[in-house]
């Protein structure tokens, strides 16, 4: 997978017994075995899946809506902004807990440790400095101002299969962008939350808007501008592993 642009109105919905589903992407990436992404509706009342659990590591990234998540037995709320880790072999599930239609980003990064994790759950593992299974109330936490905008940090940490997972939301106001042709060693998926950004990767120029996505290569050139009139607003999902390559010489 090559670093791609995903405009939300490209994604038509495949109707489900349960609501609707998008596909994005189901690909290997430079440093990944796999990096699966789907946009998942849920009708009201409705589950995603059974309780099930897998050895690869799982985030839910919510849209809309108002979802009650199944961890290890434990319901929590997920509401919008929420983002949800799902740690290996942690048994869950989602659910439409309100009266619409719900929808949230589901993101499988497949890293080569996937497939030698321990068949026990990460909650049993416990293993200290890993992160656990947990819904981050990303709206919660603590905004930083910077000169173009602010910052918010959501999580940073390893995790079973992750050397690190880092996500955080970044806040341009209106006519400011990030520093010029930032290049960064990881694989990245960036999700559009609001506003209308420029974004220019090794040179070539796309503009997209709220609810769309991209993937990031690794240490591909990238610009971000705001060209609209209101704060834009994106979050970076960053994932490193064994298998990410080394930041460019200068």
């Amino acid at each position: 997978l090559t670093t791609t642009f995903v405009d939300w109105d490209a994604l038509p919905p495949n109707t489900t017994a349960v609501g609707q589903v998008r596909p994005v992407f189901d690909n290997p990436t430079v440093a990944m075995d796999k990096l699966e992404v789907h946009i998942t509706t849920l009708n009201p009342g409705q589950e995603s899946h059974p309780v099930h659990l897998h050895p690869w590591e799982e985030m839910l990234l919510v849209k809309d809506g108002d979802f009650e998540v199944s961890i290890n037995g434990q319901k929590h709320h997920a509401g919008p902004g929420s983002l949800v880790f799902l740690a290996a072999n942690d048994p869950h599930n989602a659910r439409n807990a309100g009266t619409r239609p719900a929808t949230y980003y589901v993101i499988n990064f497949v890293t080569d440790l996937s497939h030698s994790t321990d068949a026990k759950s990460a909650a049993e593992q416990a293993i200290p400095g890993k992160l656990a299974s947990s819904v981050i109330d990303c709206a919660a936490k603590p905004s930083t101002p910077t000169p173009t905008g602010s910052r918010v940090v959501c999580v940073n940490s390893p995790t079973l299969t992750f050397l690190a997972l880092e996500s955080h939301i970044t806040t341009l106001n209106p006519g400011q962008q990030t520093a010029p042709n930032i290049i960064d060693s990881n694989d990245e998926l960036v999700v559009i939350q609001s506003g209308q950004l420029e974004i220019t990767v090794n040179g070539v120029a796309a503009r997209i808007g709220a609810g769309s996505l991209l993937y990031w290569a690794p240490n591909d050139k990238r610009t971000l501008r705001n060209t609209g009139a209101t704060p834009a607003s994106y979050q970076v999902i960053r994932v490193t592993s064994a298998k990410s390559p080394k930041p460019p010489a200068n």
